[in-house]
């Protein structure tokens, strides 16, 4: 069906294709678009082409979908633009080999079985695409970037996150681009096909699961307050900063004590916490005097262990701390330091040396909740999330995605903050430094959104929850034992001769 340079160039296309279809772009169709694409060329591929095509797949996917880390480093971290444009390449390159060997561990397998083209459509990809999506949200502490699920939020697919998870949701996507190609194969050579049914179905019960009710209110309606001071990222460590963004996030704190909860960016205050003691002391008792209690961002040094942390403390009616535990390789802290201690000065990355919290901390207690927090690219991994839950009642991300300046970087992270809630049935609030700042309900829907790049505030109600979806309660164990037993089933019938 596809002649080598005819399916290379597909290949390349249909990986360009699939950002497009997450936030801002939000063409959620282009994801089972691309799928059906490379299913169809590695269904016609070797082995050994169908990783070369899964590679040109995969860089275009990630070169499109992610190349905002650019930004970051020439802009911000001040790289050379020839280095940043190489560092890019290679992040790149690395995380597109994980496409490569989803082409090729598949192909691998339908042939070492000699699968149907049917069987190796339907039980094969869809599996091995989902499982490497897997391997990728922690192999090299993990990039769950792109995987296909966050896009469809807002589509009936959506309903399985509950369920199990945006592993779930993928496995939808790919089941779906799966049934399409099937069909589209059939009517290549005179076959009838009843999987547009099948297709129906897997839409229908998306919608069927999104029905169903895991969770109920912990407690009366909240009054919260998310605070954007919108800090250029050029600006925020320079020491003749320090006071006028101190100034600006009391002033705007002062401004909304009728509110619960009132919750600043990740590290917001831009000192250590043992040089502002007597100022976050004074904040705390004006909280209590006005019944409130704040959340804010700020780094936390530990004076008998010099090891300092990336710090969300509570002020108010109780004080607490949580302290970073997933960090950024080679902005929070350096892998392999001995030998790659120059990228520290090359990639001029302000607080590089981060030390990550302890994995058992719990969630906070605050305004009569309790807060279960992640802090920047921490809510990108759903496993890591729910280690809180059904503890917390209430999810709070801070970040500071002003690294990446105007880019799809902001959107696709808050649409991975959505999946989240959807999953937890937990209403999650997202207070970050230039944008995007928003509350979102227990379904991912969003309930009021701040403009990007706006000193500004945002204020609304949230219901706290309580409860647990079945997704909390086992995490990605159950998606797991599906393909793999997904990739058994024609194991099986092969044996009984079926296939």
């Amino acid at each position: 069906m596809f002649a080598t340079w005819r399916g290379d160039l597909l290949a390349l296309i249909a990986g360009g294709l699939l950002p497009f279809a997450f936030a801002p772009y939000d063409y959620y169709p282009l994801a089972i678009v691309s799928l059906v694409t490379i299913f169809l060329i590695w269904l016609d591929s070797t082995a050994r082409r169908a990783m070369w095509r899964g590679l040109l797949f995969g860089t275009s996917m990630f070169g499109v979908g992610v190349w905002w880390v650019f930004i970051s480093m020439y802009h911000y971290g001040h790289v050379g633009f020839v280095l940043s444009l190489f560092i890019t390449s290679v992040f790149v390159l690395v995380f597109a080999t994980f496409l490569a060997m989803t082409g090729g561990v598949a192909v691998k397998f339908r042939q070492h079985f000699n699968l149907s083209a049917t069987a190796t459509l339907l039980w094969c990809f869809p599996a091995v695409w989902v499982l490497l999506e897997w391997v990728r949200g922690w192999m090299f502490t993990g990039l769950p970037w792109l995987n296909v699920g966050y896009s469809q939020i807002e589509t009936p697919l959506a309903g399985y996150a509950p369920l199990l998870g945006v592993y779930g949701v993928s496995l939808a996507v790919a089941l779906s681009a799966a049934f399409i190609a099937i069909v589209i194969r059939n009517i290549y050579i005179g076959q009838k096909s009843c999987h547009i049914i099948a297709l129906a179905l897997l839409w229908c019960g998306g919608l069927l699961a999104a029905q169903m009710n895991w969770v109920s209110p912990a407690g009366e309606p909240m009054k919260v307050t998310l605070i954007q001071g919108n800090i250029p990222q050029e600006l925020k460590w320079l020491p003749s900063m320090k006071a006028p963004t101190i100034d600006l996030y009391a002033q705007l704190t002062r401004e909304n004590w009728e509110s619960d909860l009132i919750i600043w960016p990740e590290t917001a205050l831009p000192t250590f916490f043992h040089e502002s003691t007597n100022f976050l002391a004074g904040l705390a008792e004006e909280a209590r005097l006005n019944h409130t209690d704040i959340l804010l961002g700020l780094v936390y040094l530990d004076r008998e262990t010099r090891q300092y942390y990336n710090t969300m403390m509570s002020l108010g009616s109780a004080t607490g701390f949580y302290h970073k535990r997933h960090l950024v390789p080679f902005t929070e802290y350096l892998p392999l330091k001995e030998w790659l201690s120059v990228l520290v000065d090359i990639i001029q990355v302000p607080m590089s040396d981060f030390s990550a919290g302890s994995d058992d901390q719990r969630p906070l207690p605050m305004a009569g909740q309790k807060v279960g927090i992640s802090i920047c690219f921490e809510d990108a991994f759903g496993e890591e999330v729910i280690m809180q839950l059904p503890e917390a009642t209430l999810l709070v991300n801070v970040s500071n995605d002003a690294w990446f300046a105007d880019s799809s970087a902001p959107h696709q992270h808050l649409q991975i903050a959505r999946m989240r809630a959807k999953e937890s049935g937990r209403p999650l609030l997202r207070a970050t430094n230039t944008g995007i700042s928003a509350i979102i309900d227990h379904q991912g829907r969003f309930q009021s959104i701040a403009p990007q790049f706006e000193e500004t505030t945002l204020s609304g109600t949230v219901v706290p929850m309580q409860g647990a979806t079945p997704y909390v309660m086992v995490g990605n164990s159950a998606i797991l034992v599906l393909i793999l037993g997904m990739m058994a089933v024609p194991l099986v019938r092969r044996q009984k001769g079926v296939m």
